[in-house]
């Protein structure tokens, strides 16, 4: 299940993002969320609603359940 994390890291590479911007999207600082990018620490679930909200994706998507990048339709803002 820890392969979920290197997904973080896949995501923000694609997207063309420092860890420093994604923390700062997150309203952190970049030692926290690297913690998380390295599976150091369990992602808060506010943080995974965002960071799924960033990448356009699903909360499964990035826990590793499904494959599918694709995010359920219709979410609330």
């Amino acid at each position: 299940m820890d392969y979920y994390y290197r997904r973080l890291r896949d995501l923000r590479e694609d997207h063309d993002l420092t860890q420093v911007q994604v923390a700062e999207y997150l309203e952190m600082k970049q030692p926290q969320y690297l913690r998380y990018e390295k599976g150091q620490q369990d992602i808060p679930t506010p943080v995974l609603i965002r960071l799924a909200r960033l990448y356009k994706t699903s909360t499964d998507y990035l826990l590793g359940l499904t494959n599918n990048p694709k995010p359920p339709e219709n979410l609330p803002e």
